[in-house]
């Protein structure tokens, strides 16, 4: 078992209104899997490792239901990135999920709703699903183990217009000895600034489903990161166990789920192997070129980082070329290193000692001194710096 598999965090929440006699129920929450995801930023190479690294995390969650004795996995939606996924994709998933030893429960979400061109409906899963793989794909309350329901509250389009999980759980009654789970996607309203989207989750609706023990747990997806909804301890996102973004508060976890008619009990497990990571340094001297130096070499992972720098401050033409030397040298380590377009507030101005090295006459040293002229104004030119590094690095080339 990885040792990145323990709890980060774990809260219990007492009745929520009276004792129902159930037995307690252990499961794995997750949601936004995502799988097939490429992104953009990223090149052909590290592409492909960041889609295996999604197929990866069904294992490793199929390896923690087992150390956890779990009776079963729910993925909250978007399971898949899209409905138009190569056939490779689509296989690769289910052969991770085949490896999974408990009941895995998929809901479609928004990325891969249950419309007529579903990848659910593929040929592709069709022939791979192991028959341990449930699709929830519909309303009606599913068994998944003894004495445990699970209400799926699938999207059949990428615009719903109504509360899907109030619509699926209104007529639904309390049922003694039975655990109830709802499974369902989307944004709940006290967390959107769009109110009038007609989809959004009415959380005064879901808590009252809750009080009622019409259901016991509520499980959501859509939100990348682990959130706890509401006062009732039963509402949660997981998020997502690959971070796919900047900007993602707490990706990369499953919870583990304990509940049954007295209490729940959530742990917050970490399992990502990715991570996105935003640095600023503020240069004042080549001192900072230093530390920059030492930041890029101590992370052990940096074929799964994704790294947005910023910078700030004022440096010569020989420190901003030993910068660009030591971003080029180390893009080739990392998953990418985006210099953050808009947040660079980095001037390039030649000091005497760029000047004597340079050493040029004639129209070149008019062609520099009115790069200098430009990349020292108040609103500094950029082209002017990047022209002046240039020359300095060719510069300094041909004489080496």
């Amino acid at each position: 078992m990885s040792d990145r598999m323990h709890c980060n965090a774990s809260k219990t929440y007492k009745p929520i209104q009276r004792h129902i006699s159930t037995s307690m129920v252990r499961f794995i929450h997750s949601n936004d899997w995502q799988l097939g995801m490429a992104p953009y930023f990223l090149d052909a190479d590290a592409q492909a490792r960041f889609a295996k690294s999604r197929f990866d995390a069904i294992r490793r969650i199929g390896q923690l239901a087992e150390f956890k004795d779990a009776s079963f996995v729910v993925v909250a939606g978007d399971v898949f990135e899209s409905n138009q996924l190569d056939p490779r994709t689509v296989a690769r998933a289910l052969e991770a999920m085949r490896s999974v030893p408990v009941p895995i429960c998929l809901l479609p979400g928004n990325h891969d709703p249950l419309d007529p061109a579903s990848v659910y409906h593929s040929k592709a899963f069709g022939d791979g699903k192991p028959g341990k793989v449930m699709v929830l794909s519909s309303t009606t309350p599913l068994e998944v183990v003894e004495g445990c329901e699970i209400v799926g509250v699938p999207w059949s389009s990428k615009r719903p217009l109504v509360d899907l999980v109030h619509a699926a759980c209104k007529d639904l009654s309390e049922k003694s000895g039975v655990v109830r789970i709802v499974v369902g996607h989307g944004v709940v309203d006290v967390n959107s600034p769009d109110k009038a989207n007609p989809a959004l989750i009415c959380l005064e609706h879901a808590e009252s489903f809750l009080r009622e023990n019409r259901v016991h747990y509520i499980a959501l997806g859509d939100h990348h990161s682990v959130l706890s909804v509401g006062d009732s301890g039963r509402i949660w996102y997981a998020g997502t166990p690959e971070p796919t973004d900047f900007g993602e508060q707490k990706p990369g976890y499953v919870l583990l789920v304990d509940v049954d008619g007295s209490g729940c009990k959530v742990e917050e497990i970490p399992i990502a192997e990715w991570r996105f990571v935003a640095k600023h340094f503020d240069f004042a001297g080549d001192d900072d070129l230093v530390l920059l130096e030492s930041f890029l070499d101590e992370n052990p992972k940096k074929e799964e980082t994704v790294l947005r720098l910023s910078f700030k401050g004022t440096v010569s033409l020989e420190s901003r070329v030993r910068l660009d030397e030591i971003l080029d040298r180390y893009r080739n380590l990392y998953a990418t290193i985006q210099v953050r377009e808009g947040g660079d507030e980095l001037v390039t101005l030649p000091s005497d000692t760029d000047l004597e090295r340079l050493n040029v006459t004639g129209w070149a040293r008019v062609t520099l001194d009115n790069l200098r002229a430009m990349a020292s104004l108040p609103q500094a030119d950029q082209t002017a710096q990047d022209a002046l590094t240039l020359m300095y690095r060719l510069a300094r080339g041909r004489k080496e």
